[in-house]
């Protein structure tokens, strides 16, 4: 924060970002895309860690990366073409969207221990605080939030 007094500027500390910490990244799907998505993610945590002081604990940074995994999975399995990755955050949450190519909206299936597979969409809706699926102009989105703290 900066003040002033009788027109000098005098530092008071460090200013606070007001803006959500924002990336976003590009795809192909080919092999090893969804790893390059988990590091990219991580990178962003790290940002957002030391930019913004986010009280990312283990469990936070886990459940991010396992939501990327799955909604980048999914693009990559469901989509024909290209899908985007983009991450938002700030001091209590993170917002994890994907854009891929496909209009088709993902279907959550009903809880069923005796399923293999098909759970992506299920343990996202467990993780994250918001889960909405949209179609837009070049497919769809599917966004997560993502609470940091476990007290708000």
């Amino acid at each position: 924060m900066i003040e002033h007094l009788d027109e000098a500027v005098i530092p008071t500390g460090f200013d606070v970002p007001v803006d959500p910490l924002r990336r976003a990244a590009h795809y192909t799907g080919e092999p090893g895309c969804i790893a390059e998505a988990r590091n990219f993610a991580a990178h962003f945590l790290h940002q957002l860690r030391t930019e913004w002081c986010a009280p990312i604990d283990t469990r936070a940074d886990e459940e991010v990366l396992l939501v990327v995994s799955e909604l980048v999975t999914n693009a990559e399995r469901h989509s024909n073409g290209p899908y985007i990755l983009d991450l938002e955050g700030t001091d209590s949450a993170v917002t994890v969207s994907v854009y891929d190519s496909s209009a088709a909206l993902p279907l959550r299936f009903p809880k069923d221990p005796e399923r293999i597979g098909r759970h992506g969409l299920e343990i996202v809706h467990a993780l994250a605080s918001e889960v909405t699926a949209e179609r837009v102009p070049v497919g769809k989105r599917v966004r997560a939030v993502l609470r940091l703290s476990t007290t708000d």
